[in-house]
């Protein structure tokens, strides 16, 4: 394990292509809990699944439970980027990482100073009303009881992706054309159980796959340096 990490930094130290690929496993060392671990959203009981509730159609059907829900457990507005959050922006600035995929929604790469990040799944900071477009921060959502009303009179909807919605053309194609064109690209703190988000690590062409999860994943064998460890520590050594 020293070795890989040892490796993992000489190939940082060598390379001004790099993209970063991450998961719930970035956030959790800011005190934002994940959805498949066992402490995760996934293992604790409530009156539907929460995959059930972060879907169109449970907004769309029962939006005063969605927003129970999405209030009580999605939001941390006090949260502060991790280790990794700010290393991340620090290899940016030195003109190393050309960008950030991420699949969560907390903004805490922005947060940590990176610029160039894809978020998949969106935000929860970005909220807009569906009636009039006008756009909202997360006050209006933490601030509101019930289900968010526009000064239109329109309900607002956060800028996140929930189950059952595709994801933003453009950032597909973006984050494609970054992974395409890496010469480093390192995956971290994801189960890769996601789809599409997780196929699109197919369109890899290099020989410097870095997978970093506490737990195994699916694409362990076609890891060109495996780490099993938490992000922190390894991004602590850069």
């Amino acid at each position: 394990m020293e070795n890989n990490v040892e490796e993992f930094v000489k190939w940082i130290r060598n390379s001004d292509n790099i993209v970063f690929f991450g998961g719930a496993g970035v956030s959790t060392e800011s005190g934002i809990p994940d959805f498949r671990s066992v402490d995760g959203l996934y293992n604790q009981k409530y009156k539907y699944p929460p995959e059930t509730i972060l879907s169109h159609s449970f907004y769309i059907r029962k939006p005063e439970e969605f927003f129970e829900f999405y209030r009580n457990k999605m939001l941390f507005p006090d949260a502060e980027p991790s280790t990794t959050h700010i290393k991340l922006a620090e290899l940016e600035k030195s003109g190393k990482l050309k960008g950030v995929i991420t699949q969560n929604i907390d903004g805490l790469h922005q947060k940590a100073g990176s610029s160039h990040v894809i978020e998949l799944h969106g935000s929860v900071l970005r909220n807009y009303c569906e009636r009039c477009g006008k756009f909202y921060g997360i006050d209006a959502i933490i601030n509101s009881k019930g289900v968010p009303k526009c000064s239109c009179g329109g309900r607002i909807k956060p800028d996140v992706v929930l189950y059952e919605e595709g994801l933003y053309e453009k950032n597909i194609q973006e984050a494609v054309r970054l992974i395409k064109e890496a010469d480093v690209l390192i995956v971290g703190g994801t189960s890769l159980g996601v789809y599409p988000a997780a196929g699109l690590i197919d369109y890899y062409n290099g020989n410097k796959l870095v997978l970093i999860n506490k737990s195994e994943t699916p694409y362990d064998r076609r890891a060109d340096l495996l780490i099993h460890d938490a992000l922190g520590n390894v991004f602590s050594q850069i």
